[in-house]
């Protein structure tokens, strides 16, 4: 259990490392919760400080949902009790819970969706990728980040389940991981769920447009 619990922390610890937030301070001064939608995440960094800064917070927030689960998961051992998945499952999800709520700043993070993305691509990697493909077709479509982050997450356990089906071996606590995932990333769009509803939700501008 010991090495469990230094799992879950030191998972929970990476997750909790907001580049959006640092970048914010270091290229301009600013705390980047309090511009554009006060979200630390990578669209509005992409908004507040630009493509590339935008890009970088990207994939270092994916890469951290990749890291705990494939690197440090494993320091703890499997036992009778605890499977191997389940054990990335719980860092996983500590990974992305300190995301959301960052302990280094305020317990204020961003949505967690890249995150979470990272923790799922070292996890299931084909569904993912899938999910992924879904989230682009909806974002070229709407060009609303939050509702294709949303509708994404909603297709993984769609896709495992279909996967089951058809004699995949698929552990049942991914199904179940998958399930709360979304419901995960719902309850941190709320504020954009109620955007997307009064039709004053921000689209993201693709190109030069």
């Amino acid at each position: 259990m010991l090495k469990i619990s230094f799992v879950i922390i030191a998972s929970y610890l990476i997750g909790s490392i907001s580049p959006s937030i640092i970048l914010g301070k270091f290229l301009k001064g600013i705390d980047i919760r309090e511009h554009g939608s006060g979200n630390a995440g990578s669209t509005n960094t992409f908004r507040v400080l630009g493509k590339w800064a935008g890009i970088t917070v990207f994939l270092i927030d994916i890469f951290k949902g990749y890291l705990t689960v494939k690197f440090v998961s494993p320091l703890a051992w499997e036992g009778p009790v605890i499977s191997s998945t389940l054990i990335a499952i719980l860092s996983g999800f500590a990974t992305v819970s300190g995301h959301v709520w960052t302990v280094f700043h305020s317990f204020r993070g961003g949505k967690g969706v890249n995150t979470a993305a990272g923790v799922l691509l070292a996890l299931i990697p084909i569904p993912t990728i899938l999910s992924a493909g879904i989230f682009l077709i909806m974002m070229l479509t709407t060009r609303y980040v939050s509702l294709s982050s949303i509708l994404s997450s909603l297709s993984l356990p769609v896709i495992l389940i279909i996967q089951r089906q058809r004699r995949i071996d698929v552990p049942f606590e991914l199904i179940i991981f998958t399930i709360i995932i979304p419901v995960f990333i719902i309850y941190t769009h709320r504020t954009n769920i109620k955007r997307l509803m009064s039709g004053e939700e921000n689209k993201i501008k693709l190109g030069r447009g």
